[in-house]
């Protein structure tokens, strides 16, 4: 497999471990390479996971080309997810403990911080389906739809972005806004960004390049 696909991957996965998102073999993610996919293998650990636990399958028909373990149950989830979005170049999925909680009481959770510019507004939650079927891959992507983020009534989270970190930093931005939901429901009813707000935001982010460093101006 090659290393500059491979070690993005791992990185990714240790990470995702290290920062509480995934416990033990709970949770699973890949990266797309040409018309293939290589993804974690079923009961793989994500804080330990390496290069013989990842599985490649083709994109087509999901039939596996490489590797010698079985695929995440959820392999169907990640084969739908990149068939139906082409910019996706990597995916995410976790049983992160906000999220799920979350998951498990609304139907969608609106926008209530403009960190979640980054996700496309609003995650929807896609209703119930048992895991590894293609009842839930079905779902889960109309649910995705127009996002870059996805929440799973009764089950976790996905994301998906054009790399294996941004899909972990996206993953990361949805943690933090359930977990900032969450407290403030704890408070009273949230107040969220309405859509008048929410294109102020995106303006002001594409004029001040948000998100990413600019050398310091002269003037």
């Amino acid at each position: 497999m090659p290393v500059n696909v491979i070690r993005p991957l791992l990185e990714t996965a240790h990470a995702a471990a290290a920062a509480g998102l995934v416990i033990g073999s709970v949770g699973n993610l890949s990266i797309r390479d040409g018309d293939t996919f290589i993804i974690s293998a079923s009961g793989a650990r994500l804080d330990t996971l390496s290069e013989r636990e990842l599985t490649t399958l083709a994109l087509a028909d999901g039939r596996v080309v490489a590797g010698a373990l079985r695929p995440s149950s959820e392999h169907s989830l990640h084969q739908a997810i990149y068939r139906e979005r082409p910019e996706a170049g990597a995916i995410l999925h976790t049983h992160a403990p906000w999220s799920t909680a979350i998951a498990c009481v609304l139907e969608e959770l609106p926008c209530i911080h403009y960190q979640m510019l980054a996700l496309g507004g609003a995650v929807r939650v896609a209703p119930y389906r048992l895991f590894g079927t293609p009842e839930l891959a079905a779902v889960t992507v109309a649910a995705l739809h127009g996002r870059h983020a996805v929440l799973m009534s009764n089950h976790g989270a996905t994301t998906l972005a054009e790399t294996p970190a941004a899909a972990f930093e996206a993953m990361q931005v949805l943690e933090f806004a359930c977990t900032v939901y969450w407290r403030a429901a704890q408070l009273g009813t949230p107040r969220t960004l309405n859509a008048e707000q929410w294109r102020e935001v995106e303006a002001h982010v594409r004029a001040l390049g948000y998100g990413t460093t600019h050398p310091r101006g002269t003037g």
